[in-house]
């Protein structure tokens, strides 16, 4: 049995026994047993019922094999041609399965249609180029939370149904220094002329990302419903690296995410309602979630909140942040439940990160991260920042309230938690709950300017605060 299996069943066995060990503690730890229950309770209910209402792609049984549409697996002959016309037969015969078998198949992007899973059986890879023409002519797309017409994302789907990316294979974007990494930033030049032409109100199709130097992401299906992706590794993304748009309904299931380049992220869900995130392993160049909905001006446009998503039964490894919501969050975050995950290095910089400014504005509220077992992290477990990017340049005031914490076993941390609000537009109700934390702090706790910040039964290196 693993060291994290086990923390976690005496995570759950204490949380279980609170009751009974309460009653030798008195009524005041009986009264606080109780209502930490219910709350726990309440916050699985509500993440089951989300699970329950997230609608899996319907796809026919019936398979065409790559191999039948003259595609050859040397890892040097150009596949894209040989996938799009599978994808379009399946797609044509009203669904099926693209199955990719053992081998490695160089190809371009990948642009699904309905009612079709690509599926990568064991010993499969896709090997990306990395030449940027091949991914042209632009898509509709969105770059740190600005519509655009961009390079195509290596694995794609625009206004689709019922679409699936399966197996245990690998997807290998190849980005390294030598290619993509040698692209723009964001904050850079190109992202601020982007910037610029949304606030200026130019039209998305005349957003030209051709101009640009944007890195696409690895998968993106935009503005479709009933989406499952599950069982394949992605490594060496070029950007982030699942990046559900505007979706509905996104499943997202035993997935290896294995990307060190900059500004990898894991998996941002953006504007989308209905997801779930399980059994994911997460280790990133950036945050391993990060929930968005949209960016300033264009995020106002467009004005669509992120909603309704469980992360469950995950490990986060390297990354900025393990569950983190913004700083694209224009459109406003709510109903986020993290529960029964693992945090196991110092090169993960917070547990649960909130960052904004009045750049943004928008919300984020009702956040619930439980049950964590956390055996290194080289940051606070909590981390509100309202000083992100532009900081307070803005006159759109963020609303971050309703962020729970509780039932945290923590090995080691550099600090509990930094919480820092403006003095005009504080944050907050911030509950911290059942949390302990082995051994003491390199790093004070941090409270500015928030309105409610609750600690029940929290322990720091023995002692409670």
């Amino acid at each position: 049995m693993s060291f994290s299996s086990t923390r976690r069943q005496l995570l759950r066995s204490a949380i279980a026994l609170s009751g009974s060990a309460a009653l030798s503690a008195g009524l005041p730890g009986i009264a606080h047993a109780q209502a930490q229950q219910s709350a726990d309770r309440a916050a699985d209910v509500a993440a089951d019922r989300i699970i329950a209402g997230i609608r899996r792609p319907r796809i026919p049984q019936r398979d065409f094999p790559l191999t039948a549409f003259g595609a050859v697996a040397d890892g040097t002959t150009d596949t894209t041609q040989a996938l799009a016309a599978a994808v379009r037969a399946a797609h044509e015969a009203g669904g099926g399965r693209v199955v990719v078998p053992a081998g490695t198949w160089a190809t371009g992007p990948v642009h699904l249609l309905s009612r079709v899973e690509l599926h990568l059986a064991e010993g499969a890879i896709l090997l990306f180029t990395t030449d940027p023409a091949a991914y042209l002519p632009t898509v509709f797309s969105r770059w740190q939370g600005i519509e655009l017409m961009n390079y195509s994302p290596l694995i794609y789907a625009y206004g689709q149904h019922d679409i699936a990316l399966t197996g245990s294979g690998v997807l290998d974007g190849q980005a390294s220094t030598d290619n993509w990494y040698t692209w723009g930033k964001p904050g850079g030049s190109d992202f601020a002329a982007l910037e610029a032409s949304a606030d200026a109100g130019v039209p998305v199709a005349q957003r030209d990302g051709a101009n640009y130097h944007l890195r696409p992401t690895f998968v993106e299906p935009y503005r479709c419903e009933r989406v499952l992706i599950e069982g394949v590794t992605l490594r060496n993304s070029p950007f982030w690296n699942l990046h559900p748009t505007l979706c509905q309904d996104v499943t997202i299931r035993h997935v290896t995410v294995d990307s060190s380049g900059p500004n990898t992220d894991g998996c941002d869900p953006e504007s989308c309602d209905g997801v779930l995130i399980d059994r994911v392993s997460f280790n990133t160049g950036d945050d391993c979630i990060a929930v968005k909905a949209g960016r300033n001006t264009d995020g106002r446009r467009v004005g669509v909140p992120c909603q309704n998503l469980v992360v469950q039964n995950s490990t986060f490894a390297n990354g900025h942040g393990g569950i983190t919501l913004g700083s694209e969050m224009t459109g406003g975050i709510r109903n986020v439940y993290g529960r029964d995950l693992t945090m196991s290095s110092t090169g993960l910089r917070a547990g649960h990160r909130l960052k904004t400014n009045s750049v943004r504005g928008g919300f984020l509220e009702n956040s619930n991260v439980y049950r964590v077992d956390v055996q290194a992290i080289g940051g606070p477990l909590l981390l509100i920042d309202y000083h992100y990017g532009e900081g307070d340049t803005g006159t759109y005031p963020p609303t971050v309230t309703d962020i729970n914490l509780s039932h945290w076993s923590v090995a080691s941390a550099s600090q509990g938690w930094d919480v820092q609000g403006y003095d005009s537009d504080p944050v907050g109700t911030v509950r911290l709950s059942d949390i302990t934390i082995d051994g003491p702090l390199s790093k004070a706790n941090v409270a500015d300017n928030v309105t409610d910040l609750r600690l029940d039964h929290v322990v720091i290196d023995g002692v409670e605060q």
